[in-house]
This record gives structure tokens, sequence and C-alpha cells, in this order.
């Protein structure tokens, strides 16, 4: 009876040391892999200047992509590739090509998709991380701000994967990737016309994934809650209540390191979905789907809650 003990107490201890030895393994080659799978890429980022899209282009840069920058100021524009510039090594990196791109403004979409083009003659990877957000009362937002909102929203983005599509096609390679919110699958209060954009582009990548799979093309998706603009240590803690877990950006927040991982893994093992979002959004999700009738009703709840708080 010893005997055994002690054999269980020794092997319990190499068991969770191997266990936990493969896994360290496992994501350092993962890491390794996801690393070399954008080097000599030509990689483009429609919003380079947000959280997440610097932190996408520090991370390509770094890994040898020919980084493609796209953002409405070219002044910060040049200022983020110098930025990449002075934090690398020239003889392992390319410096970055620069693009002015603004979805509000539709009419430049030609002359963007052309330059995009000059960049390099093709590319490989294109990441579509641009978004506009309103949140407000349906009534209260105007038509003119819905129309904006589509433009961000979908239609820039639609656009610019439909002129760049054929070069892809031609080389019968490429990978789109669009940066979602949860909100394009299950819409909630006050969004009226954010939710509907949301709900649109991720319906034209849907379809568009099943055309080009033909050719070559990879279509993603990543449906987060929140884009913060911390780094995972300095996210706070959830709130208590079940509305504010809803609807309160900071617990439900994603950050943009932890963002950028889950692209960088997308990219490489080639995933056509991702949902980046706690245990709470999911299972509203899946009410939302099975049970429609409750899901309703605790959103109704919660604007009633919400306008009570107001009135205090």
């Amino acid at each position: 009876m010893d005997s055994v003990w002690t054999t269980t107490v020794l092997l319990v201890p190499c068991a969770v040391v191997l266990t936990a030895g493969f896994f360290y393994l496992y994501s350092f080659i993962t890491g390794l892999l996801s690393k070399t799978s954008v080097r000599n890429k030509v990689v483009v980022i429609t919003n380079a200047l947000s959280g997440l899209g610097k932190e996408c282009a520090g991370v390509f840069h770094k890994g040898g992509a020919r980084l493609i920058l796209c953002g409405k100021s070219w002044e910060n524009l040049e200022e983020l590739a110098d930025d990449l510039a002075n934090a690398s090594d020239p003889t392992l990196t390319f410096p970055a090509k620069l693009v002015l791109l603004d979805f509000g403004d539709m009419d430049s979409m030609p002359e963007v998709i052309s330059e995009i083009l000059e960049c390099y003659g093709c590319l490989d990877i294109l990441i579509f991380n641009s978004s506009m957000k309103v949140k407000a009362p349906a009534q209260s937002v105007s038509l003119e701000m819905d129309r904006l909102l589509m433009d961000n929203n979908y239609f820039g983005p639609a656009t610019l994967a439909k002129g760049l599509l054929p070069s892809m096609i031609s080389r019968r390679t490429g990978h789109l990737l669009l940066v979602n919110s949860i909100q394009g699958k299950i819409a909630v209060p006050f969004r009226t016309a954010y939710a509907a954009s949301k709900h649109a582009v991720l319906a034209f990548f849907d379809c568009l994934r099943a055309e080009v799979e033909e050719f070559g093309i990879s279509i993603s998706t990543i449906n987060h809650t929140f884009i913060s603009r911390s780094s995972s240590s300095d996210i706070t803690e959830a709130s208590k209540s079940i509305w504010s877990l809803l609807y309160t950006k900071k617990p439900l927040g994603v950050s943009p390191d932890e963002a950028t991982t889950e692209i960088v893994k997308t990219l490489s093992n080639k995933r056509r979905e991702v949902m980046i979002a706690p245990s709470l959004p999911k299972v509203a999700l899946y009410t939302r789907s099975f049970f429609p009738n409750i899901f309703f009703a605790v959103m109704a709840a919660g604007v009633k809650s919400a306008a009570a708080e107001e009135n205090m």
C-alpha cells in the first residue's frame, strides 16, 4: 500500500509537469509558425492608426511583412511608419507603404484601390479593422448619420474588397480578414444603425467566402465585444449586474494585443469564424437563436432599468 501511494505521489507531479511542458511547447511552436506566416506577405491594414491597427502593424512589421498602412491622417501615418522603422532591424524588415483611406468618402475609393495595387502590384492579406460607432435612440439618429455609418462599416469595406479581389483571383491566393463586432450577430438597444451595418458587412463576407473559395482565397471574420484602448493587464474586473455585463465596455473589452494575437492565429490556421467574447454574451447569442422571446424580454427590461437609473 505504501509503495502504491509513493508511486502515485511521484507520478502525479511528473504528469502535471509533462502536460504543462507539452502545452508550452505547442504554444511556442504555434507562435513561431504564426509569425513566419506573414513573412514577405503584402499586408493591408485599413485603419493602421487605431489601437488595434498599430498593434497589428508592429507585430506584422517585426514578422517581415510588406505593410501597406491606411488611415485618414497622412501625418499620423508617417509618424507610425517612422516608429516602426526605428524599432526594427532594417535588414530584416520592409519600410511601410502609406495610403490615405477614409471610408466616409466613397468617391475616393477607386483612387485608393489603385494606390494600394501600385504599392507592390499585388496583395496577400487584407485586414478590415475600420469601424464607426454611434450609440443613441433610433429616432434621434439622422438619416445622414445612418448613411455615414453604412459607408464606414459596410459600403466602404465591401467596395474595397470588390476592388482588390480581381488581383487575388488572378493569383489564386489571398486572405481577407474582417474584424467585426458581436453586434453583427446580436443586436442591442440604442445601436440600431451600428448593429445594422455590422449585420450587413458580416453577411457580405459570409456570402463572399463561398464565392471565392474555388480561387484559393480565404475569408475570416473575428467577432469581438469591444476593442479596449488598454493592454490586457489593464482591463478591469467585470461588474456584477447582468445589464452592465451585457453593455458596459470595460469588462467585455478585448485588448489590442489580445485581438492581434487572435488575428495572427486566424491568418495562420485560416479559421472561417472566430468569436472573442466572455460567457454571458455567448449565452445571449444562443438565447437569441433558440429562445428569442426570453432574449427580447431581457433587452426590454434592460432599457427600462437604464431609463429608471437616469431618472433617479
